[in-house]
């Protein structure tokens, strides 16, 4: 049974330490503990020492003393009288080296007698020093205490200080009496190993423990146990079990084979207990975000085992950044990182959250494990399918008797449950002796069961037997206690669910990986610039309610290293553990699914793949025993036992292992050694083989260059560099990001002008906009003197904001420029004043924006907007009196070089035009202002009549505004009207001078500043042009000329052609010829379908295909215009003219019924219908605007193709039209018929301007 390990396995346990106080030295007290000299002595922490540790040293682990002294007792040495309770406390830890590769340490700490006598007379001079202190602060008498009072004051929570007449008092219930007291210190007993065996090493150390506590000596000394476990117990192979001796019993671990989830030890009903599922899963989706998670408890044990459980709940994903579960005190400076990390923070008893001072809450996400508690980041998105997926997970965990509400009493409680799991109870209903508190549940719950039950049909065991097996202990069947099976099974269960939903969600996620083109080293060198993922395409198949979730979640450092261990291996013998057993599962589902197609829909799929039967095999028949503890070859007298202490062990016998080992290879060089290690640990602990890791390390040193502090002496140069890696790492964060924005932006504008494919969705944008503004949080808040609420960036800018309004109080504003008005739309409104305070004052008058992270994003996304996010930062840091009083010295905003490079990265978002913020805020009020320019060529000041206006864009339109006459200009306030897209304008044709020449109307958003240019250059009036009184007007956004210093670079405007100047049809030489006309219509029923194409959210304006410059009224205005016959010269004929004679043709030839066929009568009878009520409609539109409505009417309705083809054989055409006209030429109004039935498949919707006042 013994023999048979692999070469690959390797020991058990690494190390093992002992921890505690060093009489030597005497007491220290630990000031980095962040000690209060006001708490007595007894609560005060003292430093521990690492006292002995075997062996010496371990060459592919080396020992890392500090690191070690730090986490077995990261609160220092505690001190304890007879009257205090001293329960052992066991706890777990994991210090992560600079690669990535984790240890794993198991500590329990106990209560040990002082023996030496200057520790306890140096105890009793500190209670001295400290009581005499407390009768200058306490000598105000209180009411006699109570024996109620006394009791508590010997309660190991913080002491009650009760003021008092008399120093006798106060030394009698806070004190430390040598003559009458005992005094206990803490000492801990310590395993290192390399993978975490939690339960199997707390047995092994409680049974160390008992040994010294009991009153008989153990069976053998000490040393031999110590022994056997460091060199005599291997690691189980994997998908093996292990038994080897404790002290008193036997303790068994077991391994999961390479096809099933990898090992973890940790009880994960532990969590649920203490936060509910509802909090699990926020908690969850916090961490898959990669925000900055802060646990906080009073247990270390409890602090692992919620961050071990969480991230093995991520698989396959694996957390890339700072993971340190239990924080010395010591350490509390690095709550300042700038990065996302996952930490526990020890809550020391404080149940007071507010004392807590952390340096950035913006996106943090803070856990108060043991108030059942959690408080989240704002804005956090839903878990896809969240609810089913909560009851999915209730349904396993009641199946075990625990509470999915959870359970902050667990332990107690907990303990009358576990005895009963559902499933056992079936069985015991047959004899009518069902568990009343699960009776009513249970009716609930038997479809489960029953499902179960299939399941384990169908895996060949039957449920009732395996149950039995488990409870029949006695037969030596199952050889761990029931407890621990069934919390394997319940961790099983709950981790398949958990890796369930990602199977589901990217189970073709295969299809989206974008596969380097060239070798692997020049894919490497490129990284950062590398797409590895088609998330547009990937997102495009997701439903809807998944895309706020997944679409932040692709962007995370996790999803990127997962698909680029994805690219690095092709063939399954490369693969790491973890995307083997992923891709394992996943090909599963897709097998399941070629029947039942139910990727890219919103069906919830539960998991159905549960394996326990393997544990159970496991841990009833086991794989392997290892050697039992044996008597050392010690020198006589050593090993003495006494009993309570735990003694000094002989460190010759324990320093070296056995000469020759089957299993050890003694001869193996070390490297190999190593390898074997390392293979191993790519299994379970997610490490790769050398050049792998490396690469992978390389190509994404992205802020991760930190997984965890320096477990060091903190001098003062340690944690410098610590804080420059993270200025660095925070500045290539910055670079990339702004990268990305870019390329997917200018990707989408390269698309909008006709190049290459859409990428970017609304979706998206929004994500990479909110992760810019986390990372700006970040920044703001690495390195504050003194936090102020809870966003560091709103909280700068108010400082900036007061110090500036103070200012200028003392020097008055200076009177404003004059404005110019020179020709040209662009100079007729002066430009809007650049401030930084004025941008602030719009948000701060946003009222739906309620919290201070709230308006720090939209006053970022107001600035990207506004193309000045770098200029206005630049200002904000100007301040440099400001940023001293704000910030330390090796804070990011202070580091000068960085700080420049940033402000830089962020310029580039010049280059593109974002709507991030109208898009957003759509409900808000927003003042616009309207300017008419008049043609300077006709003297306008004549006009009579009163103008109007009426502006529409993407979300609203505001109805009519009376423009004054003398000003031609106004300034309205109304809801968000999005992009905008028309201006209707006119006038009421009154006075004697009622004809107008209008140049342009220009429309700004005064909160944006985005400018709108409606160009005109037609007449309005009665027997002027065509007679219009009213038109509808198409425009496009401005780009402002940059006058000032900055030249900012800028994506070259569309084309500036003339506005919608449809000149009545004067007889010119340059008139387009056929093959031109054919070529417009062609691109702009080409602009139509492609507006369709895209998805919905990120479509521009129709309005302007349709009506604008080049739209398809314009081309078919040019077929209509194509050899038109003028009968006078200078006497204007417009298309309409020729429509309304079609039209009283058409409407004759249907009274003299000469009805070629029925389809025929049909199109005539629209025909006319549409002519009429446009004729008949109330507005003053002009010939050419109703043309225009035509045209608009004709492509809702589908029906211009057969307008086409009814007037192209109309005999009105032929008196009309040249014999060269388009219009009568067969083949081309065939080909121009057939260009026009493309827009049926789409459903064209009309903006109300374009149609208003005609009723069909």
């Amino acid at each position: 049974m013994t023999t048979g390990f692999s070469s690959g396995s390797c020991r058990f346990a690494d190390y093992f330490v002992i921890c505690g106080l060093d009489t030597e030295s005497g007491l220290e007290p630990d000031e980095l503990s962040g000690e209060n000299f006001e708490q007595s002595p007894l609560r005060r922490t003292f430093k521990s020492k690492v006292l002995a540790h075997y062996p010496d040293n371990v060459e592919w682990n080396p020992f890392d003393q500090d690191a070690v002294g730090m986490l077995c007792m990261p609160k220092g040495l505690a001190f304890r009288t007879q009257m205090d309770s001293r329960e052992p406390q066991f706890h777990s830890f994991i210090i992560t080296r600079e690669d990535g590769s984790r240890t794993y340490g198991f500590a329990l700490t106990f209560f040990e007698e002082v023996t030496s006598k200057q520790i306890c007379s140096a105890m009793q001079t500190l209670y001295h020093m400290h009581n005499a202190e407390q009768y200058d602060i306490l000598h105000t008498p209180t009411s006699p205490q109570g024996p109620e009072d006394q009791r508590r004051q010997h309660t190991p929570s913080r002491p009650m200080l009760h003021a008092a007449p008399a120093i006798s008092r106060l030394q009698r219930f806070n004190s430390y009496d040598i003559s009458r007291d005992t005094l206990y210190v803490s000492k801990c007993i310590c395993l290192i190993t390399p993978m975490a065996f939690a339960q199997a090493c707390s047995k092994v150390l409680q049974q160390l423990h008992q040994a010294v506590s009991s009153p008989q000596p153990p069976p053998l000394p000490l040393e031999s146990y110590i022994y056997n476990i460091l060199y005599e117990v291997p690691l189980p192979p994997s998908g093996r079990s292990l038994k080897f001796s404790g002290v008193y019993g036997p303790v068994v671990c077991q391994r999961p084979s390479t096809s099933e989830l990898p090992l973890f030890d940790f009880a994960i009903s532990e969590m649920f207990n203490l936060l509910g599922v509802e909090n699990v899963l926020q908690l969850f989706t916090c961490a898959l975000l990669e925000m900055q998670i802060l646990l906080y408890s009073q247990h270390y044990q409890r602090l692992m085992t919620v961050a071990e459980s969480i991230t093995a709940l991520m698989f396959p994903f694996q957390w890339q950044h700072v993971y340190v579960p239990i924080l010395p005190a010591s350490l509390l400076h690095f709550l300042d990182a700038p990065v996302p990390y996952l930490m526990g923070l020890h809550s020391n008893g404080q149940d007071d959250r507010t004392k807590l001072e952390l340096p950035q809450e913006a996106n943090l996400c803070f856990v108060d494990i043991d108030n059942h508690f959690i408080e989240l980041p704002e804005e956090l998105p839903q878990f896809p399918n969240k609810l089913e997926f909560i009851q999915e997970i209730s349904e396993v965990l009641m199946s075990f008797g625990v509470s999915p509400e959870g359970n902050i009493y667990s332990s107690d409680s907990q303990a009358k449950y576990r005895g009963f799991r559902a499933a056992d109870m079936v069985s015991d209903k047959r004899n009518g002796n069902l568990a009343s508190p699960l009776n009513s549940y249970l009716l609930r719950e038997n479809e489960t069961i029953a499902r179960l039950q299939a399941l384990v049909k169908r895996t060949g065991v039957s449920l009732d037997k395996v149950r039995e097996d488990a409870s029949s202990n006695k037969d030596g069947r199952v050889q761990c206690d029931e407890e621990e099976l069934k919390m394997h099974q319940l961790n099983i269960q709950v981790r398949e669910v958990f890796a369930n939903r990602f199977t589901q969600m990217f189970a073709d996620y295969e299809v989206f990986v974008i596969q380097p083109s060239h070798d692997k080293e020049s894919w490497f060198t490129n990284r950062d610039q590398m797409q590895n993922f088609d998330k547009a395409s990937f997102l495009s198949d997701q439903p809807e309610p998944y895309l706020p979730f997944l679409s932040r979640f692709l962007e995370t450092q996790m999803f990127a290293s997962f698909i680029d261990s994805k690219i690095l291996c092709h063939d399954d013998e490369e693969k790491e553990h973890t995307l083997r057993v992923f891709d394992a599962r996943v090909d599963k589902i897709r097998m399941l699914n070629v029947r039942t197609p139910t990727l890219r829909t919103s069906m919830y799929q539960k998991c159905t793949n549960i394996e326990e039967a393997a544990i159970e095999m496991r841990v009833s028949k086991i794989d392997h025993t290892a050697l039992h503890p044996h008597l050392l070859d010690m020198k006589i007298g050593q090993g003495r036992y006494e009993q309570g202490f735990f003694p000094r062990l002989q460190s010759d016998v324990l320093s070296t292992g056995p000469t020759s080992n089957k299993w050890a290879k003694r001869s193996a060089p070390a490297q190999w050694r190593r390898r074997d290690r390392q293979k191993q640990h790519a299994e379970h602990l997610y490490l790769d083989n050398d050049q792998r890791e490396k690469y992978i390390q390389e190509a994404r040193n992205l802020g991760t260059t930190i997984r965890q502090p320096k477990l060091s002496n903190l001098s003062p140069s340690v944690i410098a560099q610590t804080n420059w890696k993270f200025v660095e790492g925070l500045l290539k964060e910055c670079r990339n990001k702004t990268k990305r924005m870019l390329v997917e932006k200018m990707g989408r504008e390269a698309v909008e002008l006709g190049h290459g494919e859409v990428s970017i969705t609304g979706v998206e944008e929004n994500t990479l906009i909110a992760s810019l503004c986390d990372l700006l949080e970040r920044i703001w808040s690495h390195g504050l003197q003194v936090k102020q609420g809870k966003s560091a960036l709103w909280s700068h800018l108010l400082h900036y904001q007061d110090s500036k309004e103070k200012k200028n109080s003392f020097n008055k504003p200076m009177a404003s420029a004059s404005r110019r008005k020179s020709d040209g739309g662009g100079s007729v409104m002066p430009p809007l004043k650049i401030s930084l305070i004025q941008d602030m004052r719009h948000i701060q008058n946003i009222s739906e924006i309620k919290t201070d992270v709230g308006k720090a994003r939209a006053w970022v996304r107001l600035s990207m907007e506004k193309k000045l996010l770098s200029r206005h930062l630049k200002q904000l840091l100007s301040d440099h009196e400001l940023t001293k009083k704000l910030y330390k010295r090796y804070a990011f905003l202070r580091c000068d070089d960085e700080k420049e490079q940033f402000l830089y990265h962020l310029l580039s978002f010049n280059a593109v035009d974002y709507f991030c913020f109208t898009n957003v805020f759509t409900t808000i009020m927003i003042p616009y202002h309207v300017v008419v320019v008049p043609s300077k060529k006709l003297g306008g000041s004549m006009f009579t009549a009163n103008p109007w206006v009426c502006v529409s864009g993407e979300l609203a339109e505001t109805g009519v505004l009376q423009v004054p006459r003398n000003t031609l200009e106004i300034t309205f306030e109304c809801q968000n009207l999005g992009k905008l897209t028309t201006v209707q304008m006119g006038h009421d044709n009154t006075g004697l001078y009622a004809k107008w020449l209008v140049e342009c109307v220009v429309v700004r958003n005064e909160i944006t500043g985005h400018t709108y240019k409606f160009p005109c250059g037609r007449w309005l009036g009665k027997g002027v042009d065509d007679g219009s009184l009213e038109r509808i007007l198409v425009g496009e956004l401005m780009t402002p000329s940059s006058e000032n210093d900055e030249r900012m670079c800028r994506t070259p405007p569309m084309q500036q052609s003339p506005g919608m100047i449809r000149r009545f049809v004067t007889i010119s030489p340059n008139k387009l010829n056929t093959g031109q006309i054919q070529e417009g219509v062609g691109e702009a029923i080409n602009g139509i379908v492609k507006h369709f194409h895209k998805p919905e959210k990120e479509r521009g304006s129709l309005t302007l295909l349709l009506c604008g410059e080049y739209g398809l009224v314009w081309a078919l205005e040019q077929v209509f215009q194509h050899g038109f016959k003028s009968p006078r010269l200078f006497k204007n004929v417009f298309i309409w003219d020729f429509l309304e004679k079609a039209q009283v043709y058409f409407e004759s030839a249907e009274q003299r019924e000469v009805t070629p066929d029925e389809n025929w009568q049909t199109r005539v009878r629209h025909f006319c219908r549409f002519m009429r009520a446009i004729n008949n409609a109330p507005r003053n539109i002009g010939k050419d605007g109703k043309f225009q409505m035509l045209v608009c009417l004709g492509a809702r309705d589908h029906l211009l193709h057969h307008w086409i083809a009814l007037l192209a054989d109309c005999p009105i055409t032929s008196q009309m039209y040249e014999d060269t006209a388009l219009i009568k030429d067969r083949s081309l109004v065939n080909a121009l018929i057939r260009v026009l039935q493309t827009l049926q498949e789409f459903n064209i919707t009309l903006e109300a301007s374009l149609v208003k006042g005609v009723g069909i």
